[in-house]
């Protein structure tokens, strides 16, 4: 992978902020990351494909693979079950497999979030057409992940209703831009394409959640690996889409901003790792749950009452707000999105894996009755004008550098108990470390691949620096 150094041709709008995204994408190198970021990225990588991993025997995913043998069943990249695939549909399956469970990372901005691993199964498939290094693919990966994140602070759409994968397009689109060396004329057209052709409604993760919350970046993967592919070969498109007469701009009414410096990883360290398998925002108030749980030895059936108090953005997305009822609970798009099932789940089975998004699981009645007792509150009474609620509710003021609940649990002996947490393990200020990662994909994995190709895929991406991307594509293929 080199950087490309073509000037801009005419026609280039210098000031756009594609234009800003495809420079910093092509300005950065292997060289401007620390052994920090590429530790983390590594972490990161093996956390999402033990995702991947386990996503590979769910009946929601071997849908998709029937849906893509009708595609295309052959190609130049090996991939997971099908074979070979065009790079298209590589990137599309990757994504779909790492997606689908919704226990991979996550960034938090104040007023919406990401998942950077998002990116990853472009990266992936690419990486088998230009034959990357292992430091092309961690530098690939650091690109997406800042761009994404930074996009996520400086034009949070999702206030709009606009779903984040519209960011995720841009980032998707910048990385692989650097992979298959486009100038920056080109890559500033294909991000503009990208940015103007996605721009999904939110409402695929309301109340009732279905099976597409889990692919929806899948199809903004493969349809952005089309897109730059297409710039390569000289295909223009609208650059200055931020700011243009009638744009993101005028559509929306968000002033939109890239500032990012040449080299500035920043933003990588404070992306998180989940320890539960959960919607972001549960997982502080899991983690409180089972500290009650194994404190008092308590006893599902003795139960009244549980009170959730929390944070104004996980109330409205998880908790009943704005992003609809979370009491009813049938499947496993809408139980890991739903605070009362996975607090309910959490103290009666005392973890929150894959085996408790099972159908069987979801509707046994014990998990049911005890959900209908969880309420989830905010600490502070008004819910609008948001800039006043971010400013007095004392929960939600610290979010997103903390993830402060309250669990209260009343007895029906009328004792009350309450554990409060501002964080919880996998959260920045409490990474998971290695030993952790290897742990959780070991868990994922276990009983799909033998331990010898575990252990191959953790050597590998451990010593991903001095490893060939081949050399790891290979191994998955082996899935």
């Amino acid at each position: 992978m080199t950087t490309a150094t073509n000037s801009a041709a005419p026609g280039t709008t210098s000031s756009a902020l594609t234009t800003s995204m495809a420079r910093f994408a092509n300005l950065s190198t292997f060289s401007q990351l620390d052994t920090d970021i590429t530790d983390q990225l590594k972490r990161h990588l093996l956390d999402a494909i033990g995702s991947m991993i386990y996503a590979s025997r769910q009946d929601t995913i071997q849908k998709c693979l029937r849906e893509l043998k009708v595609l295309q069943q052959s190609g130049d990249c090996s991939v997971p079950l099908l074979g070979t695939t065009g790079v298209d549909r590589a990137a599309q399956w990757y994504t779909q497999l790492i997606r689908y469970p919704d226990f991979m990372d996550n960034y938090l901005g104040k007023d919406a979030t990401c998942h950077p691993s998002d990116n990853i199964g472009a990266i992936l498939a690419a990486s088998q057409l230009v034959n990357a290094s292992g430091r092309d693919i961690l530098t690939a990966m650091a690109i997406a992940y800042q761009v994404q994140c930074k996009l996520v602070d400086e034009i949070p759409v999702m206030m709009k209703g606009i779903d984040h994968t519209m960011l995720l397009a841009c980032s998707i689109t910048a990385t692989l831009c650097r992979l298959f060396s486009l100038d920056e004329e080109q890559a500033a057209h294909a991000i503009g394409t990208a940015a103007c052709s996605f721009n999904p409604a939110v409402g695929s993760r309301q109340s009732y959640t279905y099976e597409w919350k889990g692919l929806a970046s899948s199809l903004v993967a493969s349809a952005c690996m089309q897109i730059v592919l297409l710039a390569k070969e000289g295909i223009t498109g609208p650059v200055s889409y931020f700011e243009g007469s009638v744009g993101f701009e005028h559509l929306t009414g968000m002033k939109p901003h890239f500032r990012q410096e040449k080299g500035d990883f920043s933003l990588i360290p404070k992306c998180i790792l989940k320890s539960y398998n959960a919607e972001v925002h549960t997982q502080s108030a899991i983690e409180a749950a089972l500290m009650l749980r194994q404190q008092y030895n308590l006893v599902p059936g003795e139960i009244k009452e549980i009170k959730v108090t929390t944070f104004e953005t996980a109330y409205d997305i998880v908790g009943g707000g704005h992003y609809g009822d979370r009491h009813l609970v049938q499947t496993k798009e809408q139980a890991d999105h739903s605070m009362p099932y996975v607090i309910a789940v959490a103290l009666i089975d005392g973890e929150v894996t894959p085996d408790q998004f099972l159908k069987e699981r979801i509707r046994r009645p014990d998990v049911q009755e005890l959900l209908r007792k969880v309420s989830t509150h905010t600490n502070f009474p008004l819910k609008t004008p948001r800039k006043v609620v971010d400013y007095l509710d004392p929960y939600t003021s610290v979010y997103p550098d903390r993830m402060p609940v309250k669990v209260t649990i009343k007895l029906d002996n009328g004792e009350e108990l309450e554990q409060k947490c501002d964080d919880f393990k996998g959260f920045f200020t409490r990474p998971l470390t290695w030993d952790d990662v290897i742990k959780k994909f070991s868990h994922l994995s276990e009983g799909i691949i033998d331990q010898r190709l575990q252990s191959e895929i953790i050597r590998v991406i451990h010593n991903l620096e001095n490893e060939s991307g081949a050399t790891l594509t290979t191994l998955l293929a082996k899935v």
